[in-house]
């Protein structure tokens, strides 16, 4: 499996002000307690799985650098390690995946070089490969994560039960090319 960079809120400051249930009410039009809900519903499923979210100490910002850090981790064979390491640190730890100084110790923390990591996000290294991701995810119509391309044929949005991304593997599967 390999990962491709797509920024929720490309705009965003590296860090913001407010909480989530704020922003989500802004971004959706609905009310306080309708965000609220929404959270709910996603911190319930993570339950399911064995995650535990908490989406009450999560620390909003961009995520421009971070999305830099798992290309560079790609190039050192530590991708997914990294992408779950940032997962964690937003989702279920409240770290400020937009700073800088915490995504050179979460790149430390999955094998990756520090120095190496600061290097990188002192210069433009791996912009451009973030860019030409978010540019093809346009051009395949991504409009939101989770979103999963299989073969380059099929596409299937949004977290689903696992019998529904089986059977998209399966069709993936028969109908990829020899």
């Amino acid at each position: 499996m390999e990962f491709h960079s797509f920024e929720l809120n490309p705009n965003a400051p590296a860090q913001q002000e407010g909480n989530l249930e704020e922003a989500l009410a802004r971004k959706y039009g609905v009310s306080l307690e309708q965000a609220r809900a929404m959270n709910a519903r996603v911190v319930d499923a993570a339950a399911g799985e064995g995650l535990h979210y908490r989406y009450d100490i999560a620390k909003r910002g961009n995520t421009f650098d971070a999305h830099r850090l798992i290309h560079l981790a790609r190039a050192q064979g530590f991708q997914a390690a990294m992408k779950e390491r940032l997962m964690a640190a937003y989702f279920m730890e409240g770290r400020a995946i937009g700073d800088r100084d915490t995504l050179v110790e979460l790149a430390g923390e999955v094998g990756i070089d520090s120095e190496r990591a600061r290097a990188a996000l002192d210069s433009d290294e791996f912009a451009d490969d973030v860019r030409a991701d978010e540019r093809e995810a346009a051009e395949l119509g991504i409009t939101g994560v989770p979103f999963f391309v299989i073969n380059r044929r099929y596409g299937v949005s949004g977290a689903q039960p696992p019998e529904v991304m089986l059977e998209a593997l399966t069709v993936g599967w028969k109908d990829a090319p020899d």
